[in-house]
């Protein structure tokens, strides 16, 4: 805890520089034995700027495969527009700048020949506030495979995303229904449906639950717990406890945009190597 408090934690469990072969599992603090996981993600030096203002600052890490990485810190410190990188959303922010490698699959998503449509195909979204289309609850999850033109069966497609979803059961009975009929709890688990209908690799949530009751956040956070199985999450979280409740790995943003720590999430709450991260978990500042 005798750390800088200016400093990004540098130890091989935390955040540091890439490193070459088996060493950048370890650089990210992946080496955990049964929860063990290759990255899918790795962000090598993120810059980003709104206009002329910096928002992140030199974003180095690696997100683990088929495991839930919760991104937290304080309003206004970056977790939302690294969020936002990953699949290119930032685009469509005329005073964005992307500056660094974002590498998905190993293939940098700021590539000329990437199309970003294509790539939020494979890393699909789920906002804040659920927003269901104003269709049907069948519609809803169709949707995306539609777009694609999708030649299987979609009725069959269509029931897996909702069971994958925890919500089969429930509307299994009233596909034709209206989305937005659905409660809020309901509506956000439709739209999870919605982003794994067209089987992505990668699902994006930012504050999922945050606008949902109690009941409403368990269930969704069982669901993550679940789908992780399948897919890699990265959850932005305000709330410090789902994050440990949910996440294999929790990064630590701060003010200025800084990454500061990286690591399993148990070490991030119960042993943080940086003293800012430490500050921030007790309720110091945040």
């Amino acid at each position: 805890m005798s750390e800088p408090e200016s400093s990004v934690d540098t130890t091989e469990e935390s955040v540091s520089s890439p490193t070459p072969g088996t060493a950048a599992a370890a650089q990210s603090g992946l080496d955990t034995g049964a929860r063990a996981a290759e990255p899918i993600i790795k962000s090598r030096g993120i810059d980003v700027f709104y206009g002329d203002q910096q928002a992140l600052r030199d974003i180095t890490m690696d997100i683990p495969e088929k495991r839930v990485t919760a991104l937290i810190g304080p309003s206004g410190c970056g977790k939302s527009t690294f969020l936002r990188c990953i699949n290119r959303m930032n685009d469509l922010i005329p005073a964005a700048r992307v500056e660094g490698e974002l590498l998905f699959s190993e293939k940098n998503v700021y590539d000329d020949d990437v199309d970003p449509v294509a790539l939020r195909r494979k890393i699909g979204m789920v906002f804040q506030q659920p927003n269901p289309f104003p269709k049907s609850i069948y519609d809803n999850v169709a949707y995306g495979l539609k777009i694609q033109g999708y030649e299987g069966d979609l009725d069959a497609r269509v029931e897996e995303a909702l069971r994958g979803a925890a919500l089969w059961d429930e509307v299994k009975d009233q596909l034709d229904s209206s989305g937005l009929d659905l409660s809020g709890g309901q509506q956000q688990r439709l739209c999870i449906a919605r982003a794994i209908a067209p089987d992505p690799e990668v699902i994006l949530m930012d504050e999922p639950a945050s606008a949902l009751d109690p009941v409403a956040t368990s269930q969704i956070e069982d669901l993550i717990s679940d789908i992780s199985e399948e897919f890699t999450v990265v959850i932005v979280t305000h709330n410090m406890q789902q994050a440990a409740r949910i996440s294999d790995k929790t990064a630590v943003f701060l003010t200025g945009g800084e990454l500061v720590e990286f690591n399993d999430t148990e070490k991030i709450f119960e042993n943080p190597s940086n003293q800012r991260v430490e500050d921030y978990i007790t309720g110091k500042f945040g």
